[in-house]
């Protein structure tokens, strides 16, 4: 009897966690639709230009907590890449470690955006982790929702990235972070554990959460 009731406490607890799990990632994924209706809204934003050749994002909401100079430091994000008739893939739980991220002054937290303009650089995350400016080409990105103003006016880097804090916007220099996937927090909101690659492949999650991100990222697209 005790060792029956030991399992049940054991069973319920497990329970509980989970859903503790599953609900701190559905905390990110709405805290990452509502970094994009941010940007969405800001006068300053990526151009029309460069959205619309992109095939990949990753959002990470509140990435850096506030110092005079600030190193890049572990945050969570999620990613999605483009599929046909212009949808959305699942969400991928991703994390980046490391690197510098600019110069912030008096910062508590940024909200990065990272812009890929091929989806295969997100897809063949699975097989390990990468570096932005060593394995792919990254910069800030250009500013402004109508033009492509910038130092890399042709566009032809691989990333770009972006940031947001205390309403401030700003294409920001991100070098040297690694990104990889989340496997346990992806495990923690599917209910199994299941691959980068099956979760870009599809887009039949019907969350309400991901609803929510992906009509903020549609949105950001048609600005």
């Amino acid at each position: 009897m005790k060792i029956l009731k030991f399992q049940l406490i054991l069973f319920a607890s497990l329970l509980f966690f989970s859903a503790k799990s599953q609900e701190k990632q559905e905390d990110k994924i709405i805290a990452s639709a509502k970094v994009l209706n941010d940007f969405g809204e800001m006068k300053e934003s990526i151009p029309k230009q460069l959205l619309e050749i992109t095939e990949g994002i990753i959002i990470v909401p509140k990435l850096i907590n506030g110092a005079f100079v600030v190193g890049g430091k572990r945050g969570k994000g999620v990613a999605m890449v483009k599929l046909k008739e212009n949808t959305w893939s699942n969400p991928v739980f991703v994390t980046i470690t490391g690197g510098s991220v600019g110069l912030q002054i008096g910062l508590q937290a940024v909200d990065l955006v990272l812009i890929f303009k091929d989806k295969a650089t997100l897809e063949n995350i699975g097989r390990g982790s990468f570096t932005l400016g060593g394995d792919i080409s990254a910069t800030a990105g250009p500013l402004g929702r109508n033009s492509t103003a910038s130092t890399d006016y042709k566009l032809e880097a691989e990333v770009y990235s972006y940031s947001r804090s205390k309403g401030l916007f700003a294409g920001i220099s991100i070098t040297g972070a690694a990104i990889a996937v989340d496997a346990k927090s992806n495990e923690a909101f599917y209910g199994e554990e299941t691959d980068a690659k099956t979760l870009f492949s599809d887009d039949d999650n019907n969350a309400e959460s991901v609803k929510e991100l992906k009509k903020s990222l549609n949105d950001l697209y048609r600005q």
